[in-house]
């Protein structure tokens, strides 16, 4: 079992967890609410959290994980701009969230299934997914409240 495919599986996990961090800071900066602001800024902590996780499992195995996010998260966040200032308000934030959580969960989903992964780094992975579930999970709830309102 080569650990190159373990830091090749972590290293996108990295990125799409630093687009994550950076999505949620920057919808941080563009709700009105207060709530969601606190919300959102915690929810960036706790995804730093599962960025150094997974860091530090990609160093254990002789890799040098990325620091910085991908081209597709910063379009992304572009785009979140765009509906915003179309008059979406907090409402398209949410769903721009949702769109994202969407697309880590699959990957995470992906690489927990790969059974080439060795089993200390699946456990990282597991442990980093708490995160991304978690997050899943907040975002799902506020979409299915707005969608009531």
């Amino acid at each position: 079992m080569s650990s190159n495919h373990a830091i090749s599986k972590l290293d996108d996990l990295i990125t799409t967890l630093i687009d994550s961090v950076k999505g949620y800071e920057h919808s941080a900066d563009k709700v009105t609410s207060t709530e969601y602001q606190i919300l959102f800024r915690d929810l960036a902590g706790e995804r730093t959290k599962a960025v150094d996780l997974l860091q530090a499992r990609s160093r254990a195995l002789g890799g040098k994980p990325n620091e910085f996010g991908s081209t597709a998260g910063t379009v992304h966040r572009r785009l979140e701009d765009i509906f915003v200032a179309l008059g979406g308000g907090d409402k398209a934030v949410i769903h721009a969230i949702d769109r994202g959580e969407d697309y880590l969960r699959e990957e995470f989903e992906r690489v927990l299934k790969d059974e080439a992964i060795d089993a200390e780094t699946q456990a990282a992975v597991r442990h980093a997914h708490e995160s991304v579930a978690h997050g899943h999970m907040v975002v799902t709830g506020l979409k299915d409240q707005l969608a009531t309102a």
